[in-house]
């Protein structure tokens, strides 16, 4: 895709007459998702379409917390977003606290938080993702809805029903609880072996800007996206050498939608007898020469990394991408114990000093902790991420821990589902009929592990984006009384319809509460 809309140019078109035209229709269908999807901003008013508006808390002020607040009021709800950290820190999230040269690394086509959301560009860098988390935030007036600097350290239930934030009445109460903090909090930073030893420079991969590297040795420890990130930051600062210490093979897939759409439609979300199917092709249309580096596989047991460039780097000689395990730290570099393909971590190999004059820890981040949830919410064997469908604890319907307990996918967080599961909630705060029974929550988890009872990982540890998908219509068929509110949870709209019955059967039961 072309980097901007000022690249449609006639010489760009000649150039690139498929890409420039998928460039335009991407655009136009952008509008189009825009113009029937987005729901438009509310006037004020303590009544939402003759019901009593309903209040939401959102915890996290992150890209998932600031689309999901945005549903919540397009369809006439009231929120109050709780955010821990500053503004500059926290609105945003996790695409506040990165370097300033990290970008998309899957097509922005499938990255899709809201249906308001316009890019100009294929793989949008941090500062225009955080621009549309920002003008988001704004379009839907949640500016006087967000409190920062207050973390969230419990939410408790009333006798009620509704919910209390920190014990404390000073932001009222609410009736349901949007937990979006995320599972990429703090940098983490682990101590490395002889540390002290090192004469260079340390830096975690996510404080990046501003720091010098050309014409250095650059060694780059962890061998996930923060390392493939970190590479890239080298590359354009026009390091000298770069090193990459990976402990495993990791899958490393092509930065192509279509290549990352075919992976996600495996329905099933596991590996099954034909994964070798995908992995050969990958090895062989895309590792080529260099297929050792290439796991054997595994596929679809975790998150591949989506990188078209790291490859050529390699060939061109301008990164080494090595297997094993760290020994200790030297005042020159890192003592490092390389392994074979096939050999396990920690398993023999050949030490060497790999020298550098800058280490960057890609080692990720910590995961932002649910403990401010209900105890009651985290029994075995129903704790996350085994809730239904993922996010709502069985006990409580009325909690959404959206994009907050996910462990591996072929897919995106920051797609289209994050406003189906917020609608998923408002359709059980609004219509008592369509909430799932604990029981029931409980027998939808356990079916789900049935059907992935073979899967080499935990039948919730992985998942595929289509998997996701067919949750959201099987739970939806499987209950008659959610039938009519199949358009709004899936496409968020057809509001109308449904919101009349609930209206008719909320007098119906005024009617019978008087005569009773």
């Amino acid at each position: 895709m072309a980097e901007s809309q000022s690249a449609f140019s006639l010489s760009a078109f000649l150039r690139n007459p498929f890409l420039q035209t998928f460039t335009i229709f991407y655009l136009l269908f952008q509008n189009l998702i825009i113009w029937v999807f987005a729901p438009n901003p509310p006037k004020p008013s303590d009544v939402s379409n003759g019901l009593p508006k309903r209040r939401v808390a959102v915890i996290g002020a992150g890209l998932t917390g600031v689309s999901a607040a945005a549903h919540c009021v397009g369809h006439g709800f009231d929120v109050e977003i709780f955010e821990a950290r500053s503004k500059e820190k926290g609105l945003g999230g996790i695409w506040s606290r990165v370097n300033s040269t990290s970008s998309l690394q899957i097509h922005s086509i499938m990255y899709r938080f809201h249906p308001s959301v316009q890019y100009d560009t294929a793989y949008p860098t941090q500062g225009e993702i955080k621009e549309q988390i920002v003008d988001l935030w704004k379009r839907y007036g949640l500016q006087k809805q967000t409190v920062f600097n207050t973390p969230v350290t419990s939410v408790k239930q009333t006798k009620n029903g509704r919910w209390l934030i920190n014990n404390d009445d000073k932001y009222g109460r609410f009736d349901g609880i949007i937990a979006s903090v995320g599972v990429c909090g703090d940098a983490k930073m682990p101590p490395l072996p002889d540390q002290d030893n090192y004469k260079g420079h340390i830096y975690h991969s996510s404080e990046l800007d501003g720091k010098n590297v050309e014409g250095k040795k650059v060694v780059i420890v962890g061998g996930g996206a923060s390392a493939i990130e970190a590479l890239e930051f080298a590359v354009k600062s026009k390091a000298a050498e770069i090193d990459v210490l990976s402990r495993s093979d990791k899958w490393i897939i092509p930065r192509n939608v279509l290549v990352q759409s075919l992976l996600a439609m495996n329905i099933l979300g596991q590996e099954t007898s034909l994964s070798w199917i995908p992995e050969s092709l990958l090895r062989r249309f895309f590792y080529r020469d260099l297929s050792d580096i290439a796991p054997s596989g595994g596929l679809f047991t975790q998150t591949p990394m989506a990188n078209s460039e790291l490859f050529d780097q390699i060939r061109e000689g301008k990164a080494r991408w090595l297997r094993g395990d760290i020994v200790s730290l030297n005042a020159e570099g890192v003592r490092f114990n390389l392994r074979g393909s096939g050999v396990p971590k920690g398993g023999p190999g050949h030490e060497t000093t790999v020298k550098g004059d800058a280490i960057i820890m890609a080692t990720g981040f910590k995961r932002p902790s649910l403990s401010f949830l209900p105890d009651d919410a985290f029994e075995d064997p129903y704790s996350p991420p085994s809730w239904y469908l993922q996010v709502f604890p069985p006990k409580y319907t009325s909690i959404c821990a959206n994009n907050s307990t996910y462990v591996n996918a072929i897919g995106t967080v920051g797609n289209m589902h994050i406003g189906i599961y917020t609608r998923f909630l408002l359709m059980f705060l609004t219509d008592p009929l369509s909430r799932p029974t604990e029981g029931r929550m409980k027998t939808w988890i356990d079916f789900t592990r049935f059907m992935k009872r073979l899967s080499p990982v935990g039948a919730f540890d992985f998942f595929t984006y289509t998997e996701l998908l067919y949750w959201f219509v099987f739970s939806i068929l499987v209950n008659p009384f959610r039938w009519k509110w199949a358009p709004f949870v899936l496409f968020g709209v057809g509001w109308t319809l449904p919101l009349e019955v609930v209206k008719q059967e909320e007098s119906f039961r005024k009617e019978l509460r008087r005569q009773h």
